[in-house]
């Protein structure tokens, strides 16, 4: 209808009586009224307008507010980096967990209750390496060594490079049974010299040997011929680790097998891999010795042990009864050895032994503890307890005495070349210990990442053993290769994360995982003054914006705080809480590690429940992450009331209503499948709550609910209910996995559709979970759980008319346009075949 025809037909009012009609005197007055009804009816239409505009504003106001409840509720504050890759943390904080599954219970040794500890008839002897001494090796030793000596892969071309050459540089990593191959290697060399048969050890013809002054002096000592026969085989090792030590020169090599050729003789020097051996190993003398393979050297040590203890037992036997000797003694021990290689291999003896292969002396033990417990002298606990002491005394060695060199006070003039000790070169001394710890916390991030981390310890250690003096840094020292050797590591190809694509990397590992627990244990339990630089150490870890490092470093901490809370929340659960919202984030990972452990879950709750009623903002954000993971509250309700209390608490700060509401949903992911539905009670009572706060922070947790992907939400377990919905929403999940929610998460995303300060962005919502019904190479992907959730959402005709307007929009969008065959097969899930209308259906064809 147009404005002319309104005019014309509009019935006569008062004002357009004729004037002719007016009673007489009364025309001005008239008009003046009219003039003012006219102007006052003008301003009360101005006023109408400007509360409808106020009202429009207000709401396109909250509206835009309300957005900022629905972003990342983790992201960096003003001039920082952005916001946290929470998927990316949430895959990497399972993967490190595992690493730690082991010592959930806080199992540890005393090493120096293990290291003497007596059971039955066995003492073990953990402590009990063979240490080098200047001197001929005993008959009995070499005897022993080739009954049970387990050669090495390429055991062949070693001895062969030996005879050739007369001189073998053996390189490997201390413990790997270096020294029992090169003495293997030179018994077989000189078994034409002469043997002593009486048991005098003069006689010998294997030789240790430990010069004072070097190379050169053990080739004068051979040339004078007056110490060393001929024929013999020498045994030395080199120590190249020392402050100052310097690796002899080919040349010198050179020399020393000349005279040993010249008397006919051999040597083998067992050197320590690394980058001071790097020039020795790769010369003409220089080999790589490998280790023994673990199941055939454990075996071995096996039947040794068992033959000894069943001989003792029939013999004690025979003198009591006078029985002759029969082949009952050979049947026995074969059957114990098949029970202890399946004892061996049992869940609970590996988990315990937890590594990957095994050493010789860590061999010799864990046979002894196997032949005890298959001969009744010790039981299965104890068995158990003896298995853990491998990664500890493992850990102990490499740390006990690392800096008792640089002890040793500088004289003066030792600056000044007069002698005395000075210390220098402590990064050298301290990088091998630093990458022993970086790839502890670190284990399974990228090798780049790993070495990186242990330079910065390296630098944190130097300084605090010497604060005097700036340590040197050198750029060119690292090997690789020598850092997995003396670490026991391994690394493999695999993925990480780089901004949310997963990229090809070089992954490292211990090779056991009890050794990383050990690790810690051992660093923090037994060397107190090293805390205050890794302390400094993992505060620069938390500051790392890649998951692969600030994840793994904040479980590890956690790790640490369990083994002296009151350090590690002094030091670093508080310092970090009150920090930036990535420090935040790290402190609540690092806490619901700690609530990991019974014997702490009580007093983490207690700190995270006393923090989410704390004056201060960021401890309520901090204990807000770590609410979401579900181990920090006594049950899902308490957890919800504090997420509550912290979401409303002075009308709902808006980075603080994002995390709560966030952290709301996260619970819902949790293992426990009865604590969802509380869940969504609790969202859906907070969107009927009279206050706004309220309605907010449960309109707020229902559009993350509808955009939040599972492998955001942090899930502690690796193989989850969910399955491998991982980049689905997590509604169409929950819809697709458990169909008895469905109608309660469409009751919440249809509350927030019907709001208006959210209805804009639970449509956007909306939209986005439509477009994930198939992938873009047109496989299935979330359908099932559309097809689970859009019935309950469309049951309404409003609420059909508000989805084929979305279709309709989602088809015109100039710049992603979606299918329409999609589209008509979205429709068909929502809306029932036999309720369309034949306009529904003209519209979706």
């Amino acid at each position: 209808m147009s404005d002319d025809q309104q005019s014309d037909d509009a019935p006569e009012t008062p004002d357009s009586t004729p004037e002719r009609d007016r009673p007489e005197g009364g025309k001005p007055n008239d008009r003046e009224a009219a003039e003012e009804k006219d102007e006052e009816a003008g301003k009360q239409e101005d006023k109408d307008k400007e509360k409808e505009k106020e009202k429009e504003n207000e709401r396109a106001l909250a509206a835009e507010r309300f957005k900022e409840f629905t972003r990342a509720p983790f992201a960096e504050e003003q001039g920082e980096d952005g916001p946290t890759d929470l998927a990316a943390a949430s895959r990497t904080r399972r993967a490190t967990r595992m690493l730690f599954e082991s010592g959930r219970d806080l199992t540890s040794v005393d090493r120096s209750i293990i290291s003497s500890a007596h059971f039955g008839d066995i003492i073990l002897g953990t402590d009990a390496r063979p240490r080098l001494r200047s001197g001929p090796v005993p008959a009995e030793e070499l005897r022993r060594l080739r009954r049970v000596q387990v050669v090495p892969d390429g055991y062949v071309r070693l001895r062969k490079a030996l005879r050739s050459r007369r001189l073998l540089v053996l390189g490997a990593a201390p413990g790997t049974g270096r020294t029992s191959t090169a003495l293997s290697l030179l018994d077989e060399v000189t078994a034409d010299a002469p043997r002593d048969t009486d048991g005098d050890p003069a006689g010998s013809p294997v030789r240790r040997v430990q010069p004072d002054d070097g190379i050169r002096q053990f080739v004068d000592q051979l040339r004078a011929g007056d110490e060393f026969p001929r024929g013999t085989g020498y045994l030395l090792e080199l120590s190249l680790t020392r402050p100052g030590a310097l690796p002899p020169e080919e040349m010198d090599l050179d020399e020393l097998a000349t005279a040993l050729a010249r008397c006919e003789s051999f040597a083998v020097l067992v050197v320590t891999v690394g980058s001071a051996a790097g020039p020795l190993l790769a010369g003409r003398y220089g080999m790589l010795c490998p280790p023994a393979p673990t199941q055939e050297l454990l075996m071995t040590r096996l039947r040794e042990r068992l033959e000894e203890r069943v001989e003792e037992r029939v013999e004690g036997r025979r003198e009591e009864r006078g029985e002759e000797q029969d082949s009952e003694e050979q049947d026995s021990v074969e059957e114990l050895l098949v029970r202890g290689e399946e004892l061996a291999r049992r869940e609970d003896v590996v988990e315990a032994v937890g590594l990957k292969d095994l050493r010789p002396a860590e061999a010799e033990l864990l046979a002894s503890l196997l032949a005890g417990r298959l001969l009744g002298d010790l039981s299965q606990q104890q068995l158990l307890t003896g298995c853990r002491s491998l990664a500890a005394d493992q850990a102990h060695e490499w740390f006990a005495g690392v800096d008792r060199a640089l002890a040793t006070p500088a004289r003066k003039g030792a600056r000044d070349g007069e002698g005395g000790v000075e210390r220098t070169n402590t990064a050298a001394l301290f990088h091998p210990v630093a990458f022993r710890i970086a790839l502890a916390v670190l284990g399974g991030a990228s090798h780049s990442a790993v070495s990186s981390a242990a330079h910065l310890l390296t630098w944190e250690l130097s300084v605090q053993c010497d604060p005097d003096n700036a340590p040197a840094r050198p750029l060119f020292c690292d090997d690789p290769e020598a850092d997995l050797a003396l670490s026991r590591a391994e690394s493999v190809t695999g993925e990480v994360e780089v901004a949310g694509a997963a990229a090809p990397a070089r992954l490292i590992w211990y090779r056991g995982g009890a050794l990383p627990s050990a690790v810690l244990a051992e660093v923090w339990e037994r060397h107190f003054p090293v805390r205050a630089p890794i302390v400094r150490w993992l505060r620069m870890l938390a500051d790392d914006q890649r998951p692969q490092v600030w994840v793994r470093a904040a479980v590890a901490a956690g790790e640490l705080c369990v083994r002296d809370f009151d350090h590690g929340f002094a030091e670093l659960v508080r310092p970090l809480a009150e920090g930036t919202a990535h420090r935040r984030l790290f402190a609540a990972t690092m806490m619901d590690q700690a609530a990991g452990h019974a014997s702490h879950r009580k007093a983490v709750r207690k700190l995270v429940e006393d923090w989410s009623r704390s004056p201060t903002w960021t401890l309520r954000s901090t204990a807000a992450a770590a609410l979401g993971y579900g181990n920090c509250a006594d049950s899902t309700g308490d957890a919800l009331d504090a997420l509550g209390r912290i979401g409303v608490r002075d009308g709902g700060d808006q980075s603080l209503l994002a995390a709560a509401a966030f952290n709301v949903v996260r619970l819902l992911a949790l293992p426990d499948r009865a604590q969802a539905p509380k869940v969504l009670r609790r969202m859906a009572d907070w969107t009927q709550h009279k206050r706004e706060a309220h309605q907010t922070l449960g309109l707020a947790a229902a559009i993350w609910l509808a955009e939040t992907r599972v492998d955001k939400l942090l899930i502690d377990e690796p193989a989850s209910s969910l399955g491998e919905r991982g980049d689905w929403p997590l509604a169409l999940a929950l819809a697709d996995t458990r169909p008895e929610l469905a109608m309660p998460i469409a009751d919440l995303l249809w509350t927030a559709l019907n709001t208006a300060r959210s209805k804009d962005v639970a449509m956007d919502a909306l939209e986005r979970m439509l477009r994930t019904a198939v992938r873009k190479d047109g496989t299935e992907w979330t359908r099932p759980g559309l097809a689970a959730l859009l019935p309950a959402l469309a049951a309404e005709e409003t609420d059909r008319r508000r989805l084929d307007w979305l279709l309709r929009r989602m088809m015109n969008d100039p710049d992603d346009p979606f299918p329409d065959a999609r589209a008509r097969s979205l429709w068909w899930l929502a809306v029932n075949q036999r309720t369309r209308s034949g306009q529904e259906e003209r519209s979706h064809g």
